[in-house]
C-alpha cells in the first residue's frame, strides 16, 4: 500500500470512527475540547505510523488507545497536571482511570451523550450544525465551510464559540434527564434534518443537491436509531430521509438541471432506499402515534407508492398534512398543503389557500410563495400572473438552478400568454 493510499484509508477510518473515539475521550475528560484535540493528536500520529506499519486490525480502538496515552503522557509532563485534573473536574484516581480503562466498554452511551451535548438547544442553529458535522460526521472545517457555501473562518468560529459556550455554561456531557428528553431529542432531529434538507434542497450556490450531505445525515439518523430504537419519531425522521433520498438518482439531469417530481423517472429511484423507509415508518407506526417527522414520512411514502404520478394518493397527501399543521402549525407546512389540496381538489382550491399565506411575514422573501402560486396560476390558464409569480421566485432564491428553473417557467408561460 502506497503512502497516499495509507492516507485515504487513515481518513476513511476517520470519518467512520471520530464520533466514537471523540465521544469516550470525552466521557474520561469531561471536555469536548480537550477530547478533540487528543483525538486530533491520535489522528496525526496514525497518518505518520501507519504507512510505516500498515492500518490496524482495529484503527478506531489503535486511535482511542494513543489518543489515552497521549493524554496520560501530556498530563504527566506538565506542571499544572494537579490543575488540570482539578480543570476536568476529577481526582487523582482518574490517571489511573484513563490507565486502566477499557473505553469500548460504553460506546452506546457515549455517543448519545456526544449527540445531545452538541445539539444542546443553548447553541445557536448554525453552532449545532457545524459541531454536530465536525464531532459526529468526522467533516473538516473546510468540508463543513463547503457543504453550506460560508467561509471557513466563520464555520471555525461557529465551532470555537459552540466548543467555548459548552464550556462556559458548564454543560455537562451527559444524556439528559427524563423530564427534559423530548425536548432535547427534537433539537437532535431538528438538526439531523436541516443537515438532510440542505443536500436534499439546498439553500445556495450552483447545485441543485448535495447527496454527500444527505447521506452524513441518513447515517447519523442510523446512529441515532441504534441507539433509542423505541423513539418513533427517530424511525419516522430516519424512514422521511431515507424516502425522501430515494429520489436523488432522478432529480437532476446529467448536466445537473433540476427535474421536478411530476417529471421524474421513477425506475431510477433508489428502490432500496423506499424499501428501508417504509419498513421504517412501519416500525413508527408500531411505536407509537406518529409525530411530525412520521407524518412526513408517511407523505414522502404516498409517493413512494405511486408507480405514476398520476397514482398519487392526493387527498391522502392533504389529510395528512393537515393533521401535520394541526400538530406542528407552520406557514410552511400550510404553503405544501396548498399545494396538496390544488392536486387534489383543484387548483382554484390551491390557490385560495395559498394567497391566505400573503401576509405571513416569515414567508416575504421565500421563493416557493411565488412559485406554488405560480404553479397553480397557470394550471388555472392565468398565464401572465403566472409568469410574473416564476420572475419573483427567481428573484428570492438563493440556488442558481432553483432561479434558471423559476426563469425558464416565467419565459414558457409569457410565450403560452402571446
Amino acid at each position: 500500500m502506497t503512502v497516499a493510499d495509507t492516507h485515504r484509508a487513515v481518513e476513511a477510518v476517520w470519518r467512520i470512527e471520530s464520533a466514537r473515539v471523540i465521544a469516550a475521550l470525552a466521557r474520561m475528560a469531561g471536555d469536548i475540547g480537550l477530547a478533540e484535540e487528543l483525538a486530533q493528536d491520535a489522528l496525526v500520529a496514525a497518518l505518520e505510523e501507519w504507512p510505516r506499519t500498515g492500518v490496524p486490525d482495529n484503527p478506531g480502538a489503535w486511535l482511542t488507545q494513543t489518543a489515552k496515552h497521549r493524554a496520560i503522557d501530556q498530563f504527566r509532563r506538565r506542571d499544572t497536571y494537579q490543575r488540570k485534573l482539578e480543570q476536568i473536574g476529577r481526582d487523582m484516581e482518574l490517571r489511573q482511570e484513563w490507565a486502566e480503562a477499557d473505553l469500548d466498554d460504553h460506546i452506546g452511551d457515549d455517543l448519545l451523550r456526544l449527540i445531545f451535548t452538541a445539539c444542546h438547544p443553548q447553541l445557536p442553529v448554525e453552532g449545532r450544525l457545524a459541531l454536530t458535522l465536525r464531532l459526529l460526521g468526522g467533516l473538516t472545517t473546510a468540508e463543513i465551510a463547503r457543504a453550506f457555501l460560508a467561509p471557513e473562518p466563520t464555520v471555525g468560529q461557529r465551532i470555537s464559540r459552540a466548543k467555548r459556550t459548552l464550556a462556559d455554561k458548564r454543560i455537562p456531557i451527559e444524556l439528559p434527564p427524563p423530564a427534559e428528553l423530548p425536548a432535547r431529542l427534537a433539537s437532535v432531529l431538528e438538526v439531523i434534518y436541516l443537515i438532510f434538507n440542505e443536500g436534499y434542497a439546498a439553500g445556495a450556490g450552483p447545485d441543485w443537491t448535495r447527496p454527500d450531505l444527505c447521506q452524513e445525515a441518513m447515517r447519523l439518523g442510523r446512529v441515532l436509531a441504534g441507539l433509542m430504537p423505541a423513539e418513533p419519531e427517530v424511525h419516522g425522521l430516519l424512514a422521511l430521509m431515507e424516502l425522501q433520498a430515494s429520489r436523488l438518482p432522478a432529480r437532476t439531469a446529467p448536466d445537473g438541471t433540476p427535474i421536478l417530481l411530476p417529471d421524474q423517472d421513477r425506475s431510477r429511484w433508489d428502490h432500496l432506499l423506499v424499501r428501508r423507509g417504509l419498513d421504517g415508518l412501519r416500525r413508527a407506526e408500531e411505536l407509537g402515534t406518529l409525530g411530525p417527522y412520521g407524518l412526513q414520512a408517511a407523505i414522502a411514502a404516498c409517493h413512494a407508492r405511486a408507480r405514476t404520478p398520476q397514482a398519487t394518493d392526493w387527498p391522502r397527501i392533504a389529510a395528512l398534512y393537515r393533521l401535520l399543521a394541526h400538530l406542528t402549525p407552520s406557514p410552511v407546512v400550510e404553503l405544501n398543503r396548498a399545494v396538496a389540496v390544488g392536486m387534489a381538489d383543484g387548483p382554484a382550491a390551491g390557490l385560495a389557500l395559498a394567497d391566505t399565506l400573503l401576509t405571513e411575514r416569515t414567508l416575504r422573501h421565500y421563493a416557493h410563495l411565488p412559485a406554488v402560486r405560480g404553479d397553480l396560476l397557470a394550471k388555472l390558464g392565468r398565464s401572465e400572473e403566472a409568469a410574473a409569480e416564476f420572475r419573483r421566485a427567481a428573484e428570492l432564491t438563493r440556488n442558481d438552478r432553483e432561479r434558471e428553473l423559476f426563469l425558464a417557467r416565467a419565459t414558457t408561460l409569457d410565450q403560452a400568454a402571446t
